[in-house]
C-alpha cells in the first residue's frame, strides 16, 4: 500500500480538510476512513470538498466518544485486520485518515498507532498552531517515533505562529510542511488554491 496517514494531535484539529486537500494535490488517490465515530459524515465531506474517488468501507458508530468506547456501546468490537482493504484495492495510493489522535484506543488491547503499523504508511500530522501545540505535537511525534513509524511532516492549522513553528521543528526535530488557515466559508475553489502549494514529494 502506498500513500499517507493523516493523524492529529486531537480531535477536531482538522484532519478531515486536511485530508480533502492531500486528495486535491494528489487526485489519483483514495479516501479512506477506517473508524469512524459520531454523527459527522468525514467521507461525505471528503467527497464533496475534493471531488476525488473514496472507499466507504470502514466501520461507523454512531456515538461521538473514542472508538473502544463507540464500539462497547454498540455491543461490537473493533478487529483491525478485518478494516484493511480487499485485494481488488491492491496498487491504489490512499488518504488515510484516523479517528482521533495516535493513541486513541480501539478495542481492548490497541490503539490507533496499531493500525498505522498495520498498514505501513508514512504520518502526517494534523496541529492547532494554538497554545499547547509544542506539547501536543512533540508527543505525538516522540509516538510515532516510538513505533518506528515514518513522519512525513506536520502541518499546522489556524491562525499563523511562527515561534510554535519553529520550536515544533526544533524540539520535534521534524519538517513543518505547510500552516493551513482555518477556511471560512469552506469551499473547494479556497481549498484547492491552498492544496497546490502543498510539496508534490510527500508519496513515494
Amino acid at each position: 500500500m502506498r500513500g499517507l496517514f493523516v493523524t492529529g494531535t486531537d480531535t477536531g484539529v482538522g484532519k478531515t480538510v486536511l485530508s480533502a486537500a492531500l486528495m486535491l494535490r494528489y487526485p489519483d488517490a483514495c479516501y479512506w476512513k477506517p473508524i469512524q465515530t459520531g454523527p459527522d459524515d468525514d467521507t461525505a465531506e471528503v467527497r464533496r470538498l475534493s471531488g476525488g474517488r473514496v472507499l466507504d468501507e470502514g466501520i461507523r458508530l454512531p456515538d461521538p466518544v473514542s472508538p473502544h468506547l463507540a464500539a462497547r456501546r454498540a455491543h461490537t468490537s473493533i478487529d483491525l485486520r478485518s478494516l484493511l482493504p480487499g485485494g481488488e484495492n491492491d496498487g491504489a495510493v490512499y488518504i488515510v485518515e484516523g479517528a482521533g489522535g495516535v493513541l486513541v484506543p480501539i478495542n481492548d488491547s490497541q490503539t490507533m498507532a496499531d493500525l498505522m503499523i498495520l498498514l505501513g504508511l508514512p504520518v502526517i500530522v494534523a496541529a492547532c498552531t494554538t497554545l499547547g501545540t509544542i506539547n501536543h505535537t512533540v508527543l505525538t511525534i516522540e509516538a510515532l517515533r516510538a513505533r518506528s513509524l515514518t513522519i512525513a511532516g506536520v502541518v499546522m492549522i489556524g491562525e499563523a505562529n511562527p515561534d510554535n513553528r519553529a520550536a515544533i521543528e526544533c524540539y520535534g526535530r521534524v519538517r513543518v510542511i505547510a500552516e493551513m488557515p482555518r477556511f471560512d466559508p469552506l469551499r473547494s475553489k479556497s481549498l484547492r488554491a491552498w492544496a497546490d502549494t502543498l510539496p508534490g514529494d510527500l508519496i513515494a
